[in-house]
C-alpha cells in the first residue's frame, strides 16, 4: 500500500456538519477499497492567494491515507462532481515524508 494525503477545499458556505460528513464518506470509501486512514486534519477556513470561482476563502482539510495505487480513483470522480467542493487534489506522499511527520510508526 502507498501513503496518500487528499486535500480538500470546501466551498465556504458549507456547514460544519456538512463538512463532517464528507469527511466521513472520504473515509468511509477509502476503507471501502481496502484502504486505511491513518489521520484527518482539519485546517479550517482560510483566505485564498487568488480568487477562485468567484470566491476568496474556503474551509481546508488534508486526509492522509493508505492505499493501493488506482484504488482512489472512484473517490477522486466523486469529489471532481460536488458542488460543496471548490477544489481537491490526491497526491501521492514519499515514505520517508509520511513517517517523518509521525504519522505512521
Amino acid at each position: 500500500m502507498r501513503n496518500y494525503e487528499i486535500f480538500v477545499i470546501f466551498n465556504n458556505q458549507v456547514e460544519d456538519k456538512q463538512i463532517s460528513d464528507w469527511i466521513d464518506k472520504i473515509s468511509e470509501d477509502v476503507r471501502t477499497v481496502g484502504g486505511e486512514v491513518v489521520n484527518v486534519d482539519n485546517w479550517g477556513k482560510r483566505q485564498f492567494a487568488y480568487e477562485v470561482d468567484h470566491r476568496t476563502e474556503g474551509v481546508y482539510a488534508v486526509v492522509s491515507v493508505k492505499a493501493e495505487p488506482n484504488s482512489l480513483l472512484d473517490l477522486d470522480q466523486k469529489l471532481r462532481y460536488s458542488d460543496d467542493l471548490v477544489r481537491h487534489k490526491i497526491v501521492k506522499v514519499p515514505d520517508l515524508a509520511f513517517a517523518k511527520i509521525g504519522k505512521i510508526k
